[in-house]
């Protein structure tokens, strides 16, 4: 095996694990949906969602900037409050019965809290927090 394709294979294996504990992170966000749904509390938290950042970049040691970090999260972010929305939705579970969100990840019909649309721009300087 090639050295190009040792590194291809450790990307192939963190891609894995990413994907992992991707879905691990959006079950949370499932549940929490669950509870402000209980608590009646909206979706979207910006608060909790400039801590989240901060304590993201805090943690960044690099190669990727501070910038790419946030935009990444952002992203994963907007994701887990799409999970959430469906999860507080009045007609119950948020998972079908193969454990998938009903919509395709990305087509969540509301415009997003930084009324950018309901995918926004990914850039990270026009976020509203």
């Amino acid at each position: 095996m090639s050295e190009l394709d040792d590194w291809r294979k450790r990307i192939d294996e963190i891609d894995q694990e990413l994907v992992k504990l991707l879905n691990e992170r959006s079950g949370c966000a499932v549940e929490i949906g669950h509870i402000k749904k209980k608590l009646n509390l909206p979706a979207w938290s910006p608060e909790r969602e400039a801590e989240i950042l901060r304590h993201v970049v805090k943690s960044n040691r690099g190669p990727l900037d501070d910038a790419a970090i946030r935009r990444l999260f952002e992203r994963i972010i907007d994701e887990a409050r799409s999970l959430e929305r469906h999860a507080m939705d009045a007609h119950g579970s948020a998972t079908s019965a193969t454990g998938r969100a009903p919509e395709a990840p990305g087509q969540d019909q509301g415009a997003s809290p930084s009324g950018r649309g309901p995918r926004g721009s990914g850039k990270s300087g026009e976020r509203e927090e």
